[in-house]
């Protein structure tokens, strides 16, 4: 049995930390090299081998179907070996795993030999941390560089961890349209910011900078004050495609601060309240998505102190100038609210250039945030009002 190795497979192949960070552009082929390197890792030894992405859509359109794709390809695949309800595989004495990092009970339960983490960006440090130290020989993450996040803050330089980058150019068996398609950005990238961005994180891999943020003038601090004073939270529901998303506000010296409570999906409304109960959010009132009543009232039978926005004409344009107005702090441990700042952009038209229109993803705690903001400090008959924080 042979394969013919990319550029990709081989930088892979010589990683040897317990931590292998791949960072790549598109099309580096730096999933499809990851499996391939583990298929072929397993073969002749008896290992549980692990492999996460955000969710199963995820899973199933990226790393699963390539695992597939690889082993039939290889003359390896058995349909009896194949579990497709749990996801699993037998090949030869070991055993791979597909599962999402939205699973609790996965998180925190069985260990395994190897890791593989799969679009890493999308999934929380502490959902990586509960994966990793549970398992024995190494691990593996791969992501696309749009933005940063905790890899290069917590892994990237640190003892025990190998990097590598990866590009277009180290997958030889791309197909030519699409290398011309990404090597057509390097001469757009001359002259716009936009495509400059693109060809960066794209063609060379390297990590971006988001172009055309709504938001600017935030920060991030270690941890929240003892004494930083509650104002109150905004909360944003979700359930099966989007978490349910609790930040709470405060104020201290002078400063607002923004701390993530909640951010989860799949939350019953009982389940919901019983979380909300063990914070501090419960002590002081939290402001809602109008749009879902029922949720509203069950969440205030339950005894919390939850009450709908009043969101009136344009709304969200007027929100986020509330919260532009003043700069935030961001509690460091509030890692999705980050992502989504980090993320959250105006839309663009064709030329790149930013509208006027925030685009409608990464913006689950940040509309949390932007209901707090309008009824505590917004004018509820829909014209703009400034204001001053206490000093």
């Amino acid at each position: 049995m042979k394969i013919t190795p990319s550029t990709a497979f081989s930088k892979i192949y010589y990683l040897n930390a317990p931590i292998r960070v791949v960072q790549g552009g598109t099309s580096a082929g730096k999933t499809y090299s990851i499996i391939q390197y583990l298929i072929l890792y397993s073969l002749k030894k008896k290992l549980q081998i692990s492999i996460v992405a955000e969710s199963i859509p995820v899973l199933k359109r990226g790393a699963y179907k390539d695992f597939i794709d690889i082993i039939t390809s290889m003359g390896l695949y058995d349909e009896s070996a194949h579990n497709k309800t749990d996801r699993t595989y037998h090949l030869n004495d070991s055993k791979f795993e597909f599962f999402s990092a939205d699973d609790s009970k996965k998180l925190r339960g069985s260990r395994r030999d190897i890791l593989f983490i799969n679009e890493a960006n999308n999934i929380s440090f502490e959902a990586f941390n509960e994966l990793n130290i549970r398992t024995k020989n190494f691990t593996f993450i791969d992501f696309n560089p749009t933005s940063s996040f905790w890899a290069h803050s917590e892994l990237i330089g640190k003892e025990g961890v190998d990097f590598t980058i990866l590009t277009f150019r180290d997958n030889e068996y791309l197909d030519e349209k699409i290398k011309a398609e990404i090597e057509s950005m390097e001469a757009k990238a001359l002259t716009s910011e936009y495509w400059a961005n693109r060809w960066k994180v794209m063609g060379l891999g390297q990590l971006g900078i988001q172009s055309g943020s709504v938001y600017k003038d935030w920060s991030e601090i270690e941890e929240l004050p003892d004494d930083a004073e509650l104002l109150g939270s905004g909360i944003d529901f979700g359930f099966t495609n989007d978490p349910t998303a609790l930040v709470s506000v405060y104020r201290y010296d002078g400063e607002i601060i923004v701390d993530e409570i909640i951010y989860q999906k799949g939350l019953l409304n009982s389940q919901l309240a019983n979380l909300i109960k063990g914070t501090n959010a419960k002590n002081n009132i939290i402001y809602a998505d109008s749009a879902e009543p029922k949720t509203i009232a069950e969440l205030k039978s339950y005894g919390l102190n939850v009450l709908p926005v009043v969101k009136g004409k344009d709304s969200i344009s007027y929100g986020i100038q509330l919260i532009q107005s003043q700069p935030i702090k961001i509690t460091s441990r509030s890692t999705n609210l980050i992502k989504e700042l980090q993320n959250y952009v105006w839309m663009k038209d064709k030329e790149g250039k930013d509208l006027s229109i925030p685009i409608d993803d990464f913006n689950h705690g940040l509309d949390g945030l932007r209901y707090f903001f309008l009824m505590k400090f917004g004018n509820k008959s829909g014209g703009y009002k400034t204001f001053r924080w206490r000093r």
